[in-house]
């Protein structure tokens, strides 16, 4: 379109119209008055025709205009939040509406391998979703888990998800995040409340099972073994359900078992240094009287077998260890011949954890237990699988 203004338009138009008028002023009455017709009505109507153009072309023409200003691009208002911690919004992010959502995260330690693996699991799940993670690590203190539930509430953040360090003691905390409108999902270890109702869903292994897993495991390998056979547990932190559910599940399987005898039970936190130094304990006491060693988690039977080499038995010979996890070391053990047998617990919850949060926003109902798929390594299998291993 040519840079003439609306003006110069208008005053063309004015001319041509009068001009036309004028030369045919010797016409009959008739042709007079529709002469005045079209200068008089249709030259105003034409005007305002050729104003409205202008008008349009101004306005898609108009250069400069941020998106930020017309709203386009970024929700107006409603733009997504700023991360707080380390995650940045991914393509394809979870959302509620136009805002990125916002987990808050308690987990209970750094105390082994397999709880590192899994805070890994749920930072990088959260990246890869898109979801906005507050992560804080309760180093082994309830108290300092319900400050950050309550920096959460504070924060109004989406979901809150709690690995609890021990399984007692969350009935006024979880009401807190109840009344705050904010939903609870417990991850790995369950908690013991009045009223279910105040989390959404468990997501975690099933310790008890897993403890039946390492009872028949034992059965099957000892069934040629005349007894008395002499055992010392290795428990995780006290009060804790893995803890407490993988105790009960062994000891339910090897009832009925009058050869197997569990000599001592000592917990020992599920931490590498304290395997070490309880099991050291056992063989003063005990010495060549055990016959097993069944440990709650990898990272205690790995300290245990430096104890048991340096007090002169072969672990894995002398003494036979079942442990729990699964975790490379413990893998590249079997593989030596030091551990006859892991059950796994699979510690890569972390994408579970999202597609639940997801779901919970999308207003989907969640099954109040969701329960990872996990298997017993043997020295037959652990060569296979060890290469595998993210953790």
């Amino acid at each position: 379109m040519s840079e003439q203004n609306p003006k110069q338009y208008i005053e063309h138009y004015s001319i041509l119209f009068t001009t036309q008028s004028q030369a045919h002023s010797h016409k009959p009455s008739i042709t007079q008055h529709t002469r005045r017709f079209q200068v008089h009505i249709l030259l105003p109507l034409f005007t305002l025709l050729i104003l409205a153009g202008f008008a349009i072309l101004a306005g898609c023409e108009s250069p400069g205009t941020p998106a930020s200003q017309t709203g386009a691009g970024t929700g107006g208002v409603d733009s997504p939040l700023t991360p707080t911690v380390g995650t940045v919004p991914a393509e394809g992010q979870l959302t509620t509406g136009k805002r990125q959502i916002v987990l808050g995260f308690s987990q209970l330690g750094t105390e082994s391998d397999w709880r590192n693996a899994n805070s890994q699991s749920v930072k990088e799940a959260a990246e890869e979703a898109g979801i906005e993670l507050i992560f804080e690590n309760a180093e082994q203190s309830q108290k300092k888990q319900f400050e950050a539930v309550r920096g959460f509430i504070s924060r109004k953040v989406d979901v809150i998800a709690i690995a609890p360090v021990v399984q007692s003691g969350w009935d006024p905390i979880l009401d807190e995040a109840q009344q705050a409108g904010i939903p609870v999902i417990i991850v790995d270890r369950a908690v013991d409340v009045e009223d279910a109702s105040k989390y959404v869903t468990l997501i975690g292994s099933d310790f008890y099972e897993e403890g039946e897993k390492a009872g028949k495991f034992l059965v099957d390998k000892m069934a040629g073994t005349e007894g008395p056979v002499g055992i010392v547990e290795l428990k995780g932190t006290a009060g804790s359900t893995p803890s407490i559910d993988r105790g009960r599940g062994f000891a339910d399987t090897l009832q009925g078992h009058a050869k197997f005898k569990v000599l001592q039970s000592e917990y020992a936190d599920f931490t590498h240094e304290q395997g070490r130094e309880v099991m050291k304990s056992f063989l003063q006491e005990f010495g060549d009287g055990i016959g097993v060693l069944y440990a709650h988690n990898d990272d205690m039977a790995l300290g245990a077998i430096e104890a048991i080499e340096a007090y002169g038995l072969k672990p894995g010979k002398d003494i036979v260890i079942t442990s729990v996890d699964g975790t490379r070391r413990a893998l590249e053990s079997m593989i030596a011949g030091k551990i006859n047998a892991v059950v796994e617990c699979n510690p890569l919850l972390g994408p579970n954890l999202m597609q639940a949060v997801n779901e919970l926003m999308e207003g989907r109902t969640l099954p109040k237990k969701i329960v990872t798929p996990e298997s017993v390594f043997t020295e037959v299998t652990a060569e296979l699988e060890v290469n595998n291993r993210k953790y």
